[in-house]
């Protein structure tokens, strides 16, 4: 034990002395919050994390998050002292180009970090996902998830902590690095370790209060978290800067990298610059479950009306028979997205998160970290409430694949509070995501199937009420690409999902008066489909894009950018969407009152004609 005791801390104090030299050769980054987890993680990685450093993607392998994200040269450290990465490369940290960002982030030449991390408050809920992940396959893998204090003020964490009690997940061990100082002084409880630990219990948690600079102490905690039935945390008393005299348990070093000299007086005070290296625990041999029986069924086909947020429902529920991958979370909406249908068939796969979309998402992103295919499903509105997340699920390279449901103010009498209206333009700015809004069932089902096998974020705006059937069951709808349901020179009219059908009304209306207009269901919001726009503007000259959503950032900005990108912006581009604020009233009344039902869309391409 001797011999352990001194390994752990000699590591530890290597942990520290690396994360001073890369911040310092950086100019910047987050040396004292390093310092306050080395222990945690030097016996984490000797002696209790199971982890294939050559097959890092292993699912047998155990996971860890570093919530705590600025604690990166920590992490970063660490990996230096398993072999995953070099001296040089370590002492490249915040250089541009260098993988070793500020914050931890899943780049190509970084695979042992499974998630971004650095917006707090995020971490718990991707262990949480993770763990999911791992009870489904059958692995007995453990997540361990380092929090810092300061974050866990963050209403995210309590949404997954109440989740993963509820769950009963097992080996998912939360660690919170309770230093006492945050980015501009003392955390709002310090060192109150009890209060912490009163709370994490009254969410159905076991907890462990230590010193987190002991090592025999930890050691022994995360031995008893590992036994534990359910989730346990570990409320770890550290100090900030811990083991340097003249910043440990100093204010106003946060995010600030040593000088030189003052590195040099560190390092000699940790007992100088080493080269341990460590090989951590093997992961066991395992044969991941096969969960429930596939079913080649056929796709959902349809020849009436229906809404195609039940469409959805359907296609999930048949994906649900092919793919043994898939997984699908809802946020306690189930009977309105419709992932009902996918439960009722795979409930084994469906993981009910009530409300709490951030964890929603975050767990999510856990999932498919692990190799799931994951759908989460809520109402398009509420979706704001984890923008944060799916924006750091870009930044992971996640492929996280939601619906929205209940779009625009053709939802009617729910009033404004349940409308989405500006998700497209959300979901649009994400990096390399894909946007899509079928107009009709068949659609529907198409591109969700076509959603299980695409990179990144990728984001289906539903309708509340039926919509007419538009296409045959053999009709293709490649990702970029539109349709065009009406022939004619005079104008173009463009339009998504529940404005198609009020857009063909419009259409007819004007071929009665000899006014022939073309008619584009862009159902490919992002990436749209730019060719066929642009030929629409030469030989009509004028389009009317007509959406239910919010005019800015929306179907109509989508339309001129891509008419910007490919060629000289003659004729007229007219904007026809949500322009006020809506209140209560039938879907028919407020697709009137906010100018895109059929007769004001007619009006508006005879004013653009005139």
């Amino acid at each position: 034990m001797d011999d352990r005791i001194q390994l752990w801390n000699d590591l530890a104090a290597q942990i520290g002395v690396d994360s001073i030299r890369c911040t310092t050769e950086a100019g910047s980054g987050h040396p004292t919050s390093s310092l306050s987890c080395a222990h945690l993680l030097s016996v984490l990685y000797t002696s209790h994390l199971r982890f294939d450093a050559e097959d890092p993607k292993s699912p047998a392998n155990d996971r860890f998050v570093m919530s705590k994200g600025h604690a990166a040269p920590a992490l970063y450290a660490t990996l230096k002292a398993i072999g995953a990465i070099s001296d040089d490369e370590l002492l490249s940290l915040r250089r541009f180009g260098s993988p070793i960002q500020g914050h931890p982030a899943p780049v190509p030449e970084l695979p042992w970090v499974d998630v971004a991390t650095g917006s707090l408050g995020q971490g718990l809920a991707v262990g949480l996902g993770m763990a999911l992940a791992m009870r489904l396959d059958g692995t007995g893998g453990r997540t361990f998830v380092l929090l810092g204090d300061s974050e866990v003020a963050e209403g995210s964490v309590w949404e997954a902590m109440e989740a993963a009690a509820f769950h009963e997940v097992d080996d998912l061990v939360a660690i919170l690095d309770m230093n006492h100082l945050g980015q501009r002084g003392p955390t709002m409880h310090g060192w109150n370790g009890d209060l912490f630990a009163r709370r994490a219990q009254a969410y159905g948690w076991r907890t462990i209060e230590i010193d987190g600079h002991d090592v025999a102490a930890i050691d022994a905690a995360y031995s008893e978290a590992i036994a534990a039935d359910g989730p346990t945390m570990i409320v770890a008393r550290t100090e900030k800067g811990h083991g340097v005299s003249f910043v440990a348990n100093h204010e106003g070093w946060h995010g600030k990298a040593m000088s030189p000299e003052e590195a040099a007086q560190a390092i000699e005070e940790l007992g100088g610059i080493r080269s341990l290296t460590i090989t951590p625990a093997s992961p066991p041999d395992i044969k991941p479950l096969t969960l429930g029986e596939l079913r080649a069924a056929p796709p959902p086909a349809y020849t009436e009306a229906i809404p195609t947020r039940k469409a959805f429902g359907e296609a999930l529920a048949w994906l649900a028979g092919h793919r043994p991958d898939l997984v699908v979370l809802d946020g306690e909406v189930g009977n309105s997205t419709h992932t009902e249908d996918f439960q009722a068939v795979a409930p084994e796969r469906f993981v009910e998160m009530y409300i709490a979309e951030q964890a929603l998402v975050g767990a999510q992103t856990g999932l498919q970290a692990l190799g799931k295919t994951a759908f989460a499903a809520t109402f398009g509105a509420f979706l704001t409430r984890a923008y944060d997340q799916v924006r750091m699920g870009a930044i992971s390279r996640a492929d996280l694949r939601l619906c929205g449901s209940h779009a625009g103010v053709s939802i009617g009498e729910d009033g404004p509070s349940q409308m989405a209206l500006e998700d497209l333009a959300m979901f649009r700015a994400l990096h390399g995501s894909t946007v899509l809004y079928p107009a009709d069932g068949t659609a529907t089902v198409q591109l969700v199937a076509t959603m299980c096998d695409l990179p990144g974020i990728s984001y289906m705006r539903t309708t509340r009420e039926a919509t007419p059937a538009l296409y045959g069951a053999d009709e293709e709808f490649p990702v970029g690409g539109s349709k065009t349901l009406r022939s004619g020179d005079a104008a173009t009219i463009v339009a998504a999902g529940v404005t198609v059908r009020e857009s063909l009304a419009a259409a007819d209306s004007l071929a009665a008066d000899g006014i022939a207009v073309r008619v584009i269901d862009a159902y490919c919001v992002k990436p749209i489909d730019a060719a066929t726009l642009r030929r629409a503007l030469e030989q009509t000259g004028v389009i009317v894009v007509v959406e239910d959503h919010r005019v800015e950032g929306g179907l109509g900005d989508a339309v001129l950018e891509a008419l910007a990108a490919t060629g000289p912006l003659t004729g007229r581009v007219v904007k026809v969407g949500v322009r006020d604020l809506p209140g209560s009233g039938t879907p028919d009344e407020m697709r009137a009152w906010a100018g895109i039902d059929a007769a004001s869309i007619t009006a508006r391409v005879r004013d653009s004609l005139s």
